[in-house]
């Protein structure tokens, strides 16, 4: 198959004209998601997704040519939502606290969607169809934890060591994912916890005195 050839498979075949269409597609992305949510990459079928949708085969098929395909639309919906959920968390108040508030309760809201859906979405291959809204998600994730880490060493100037950026990012999405699988995504302890882990490791990878002193003015 052409390099050509393989991107038109992964697109959906037909653009729905009509309400009961946009309604079908609704209903199979949706379905998917709950199935990929559920199963995982590997244990994802399409059979087991038209049983869920409650849809013939041919109809799945008729907008979705295989499986990349669909996997492809719940992701671009997921990380589309998952965007804006981490966007709907800025408050624009000022100071350090603020900002790591914010960028704490920003990954709460996007693994309260549907944990277990974001990890098997990053934890799958990438169609190439759904990788613009993966990336875009990601890039604003980094983005929003290089900002608390530039802060904390001293303004927009402050150096955002990739190292720290690593750790602290890996950190916040681990503490919150299996606090997730245990049932309490929401509980005011756990943010506390995570702003206090944050603070905590940021502080103390403060370096030079200069740091210091603008570390205890905006803490």
């Amino acid at each position: 198959m052409s390099t050509h050839d393989a991107r038109l498979s992964a697109k959906v075949r037909r653009v729905p004209r009509q309400a009961r269409s946009r309604a079908t597609i609704e209903a199979i992305v949706q379905a998917g998601a709950a199935v990929l949510s559920a199963r995982g990459w590997f244990g994802f079928t399409t059979n087991e997704v038209i049983d869920v949708a409650g849809v013939g085969t041919a109809t799945l098929y008729q907008y979705f040519p295989n499986k990349d395909a669909l996997v492809a639309a719940v992701g671009r919906q997921h990380f589309d939502h998952a965007l804006e959920e981490l966007r709907r968390s800025v408050s624009g108040r000022s100071g350090l606290r603020h900002l790591v508030d914010d960028f704490v309760q920003g990954m709460v809201a996007v693994h309260s969607i549907d944990p277990w859906l974001h990890r098997a979405l990053l934890d799958s291959p990438a169609p190439a169809e759904s990788r613009a809204a993966r990336a875009a998600f990601q890039a604003e994730y980094l983005s929003r934890c290089e900002a608390v880490v530039r802060a904390f060493r001293g303004g927009p100037k402050g150096a955002a060591d990739a190292a720290v950026v690593q750790v602290l990012s890996s950190a916040v999405e681990s503490v919150i994912y299996n606090a997730n699988r245990n049932g309490t995504p929401r509980m005011p302890e756990l943010k506390r916890e995570l702003v206090a882990l944050v603070t905590g490791y940021l502080g103390a990878t403060i370096r030079s005195p200069g740091e210091v002193l603008a570390f205890a003015a905006h803490a």
